[in-house]
Formats: structure tokens, sequence, C-alpha cells
């Protein structure tokens, strides 16, 4: 590739990473079964308030029951994003809603099980459930094993290192 590409596609990578995250952040309208709710404290009359809070709120538990509507406090956004690292979905910005946090750039878990492909590079099962897949041909002075510890922090370009044990990195992708 020539210089000129290069520039090119560094130029289209950064204005869709922006484009992404503007869209990521816009604010979604309230669910119907929440907006009813919210709606109750307009009325004055206490009764008819307490009579419309009743109503609202049985159908928020009931649209609930039936998967209509899911509610995630803060602790499970978070276990949501760290379960979620790795992959390329820019369509949860609504797990940051009424926060402010650190974009989440590393991971630390524990290999639960380890095996190589045919080409030699390694993947690990770590005890989070994710699935990383090596893909570069660096070579490991260590084997990884069930137990070691791993960090995976982001990289360049979407990309992401697994460092094994304080081993020197390699390059790696989530598959599950």
């Amino acid at each position: 590739m020539t210089r000129s590409t290069l520039a090119w596609a560094g130029c289209l990578a950064v204005a869709a990473l922006a484009a992404t995250t503007l869209w990521a952040q816009t604010p979604s309208p309230r669910p119907p079964a929440l907006q009813a709710v919210v709606d109750c404290r307009k009325i004055d009359d206490g009764a008819q308030r307490l009579a419309c809070y009743d109503k609202a709120v049985a159908d928020m538990a009931a649209a609930e029951d039936k998967g209509d509507l899911v509610s995630l406090d803060r602790a499970q956004r978070q276990a949501a994003r760290r379960q979620t690292f790795g992959f390329a979905l820019p369509t949860l910005g609504f797990l940051d809603k009424g926060e402010r946090h650190e974009e989440l750039d590393r991971v630390t878990d524990t290999v639960a099980s380890v095996s190589q492909t045919v080409e030699g590079r390694w993947v690990l099962h770590l005890q989070g459930g994710a699935v990383w897949r090596q893909t570069d041909d660096a070579v490991l002075s260590r084997r990884p094993r069930p137990g070691s510890v791993v960090v995976i922090r982001k990289a360049m370009l979407g990309s992401f290192m697994i460092d094994i044990d304080g081993q020197p990195g390699i390059r790696a992708h989530r598959d599950e």
C-alpha cells in the first residue's frame, strides 16, 4: 500500500469510530411501560395519581414478565461491558446511561483450558466464558495452562494483546 492509501484508510477508520461513538451515545426514548410510570407524577390529585401508579406499575411488571422490558442496575451494566470486551458492539451505548466511566481498555481473567491450532497458535478458553485465538506468530517462552493469569488489553486499530503469566503479549482476536 502507498502512504496516501494508508493515510486515507486511517482517516476513514477515525471517522467511522467517531460516528459509531456519537450514535451509541444518542439517548433513547424511555420504553412506554416506564414512561407511563413517569407520567403519573404529573397528576395533582393524590387518589388519581395513586391509581395511575398502581396501573402503570402493574403494566410495567407484566411487560418485564413477558420480556418486553428489561432493567439493568449499574453492577449489571458493568458486568455486561466486561463480558462483551473484545467484541465490536457499537449499539451497547445504553450500558453507559447515567454514569461516567473510563472506557474498559483491559480485562484480567484466568485460563480454564487451552489448545493449539495446527498452525501452532494458541486458543484460550477463559473462566469468564470468553474464547480468544492468537492471530500472530509470536512464540511464548512458557506454555499457557489452566490457571494462567491473562491480561487482555486494547491495542492499536481495534486489535488486542494478551499477556499470559507476565510474558510479552501475543496479538489475539475474540471468537466467543
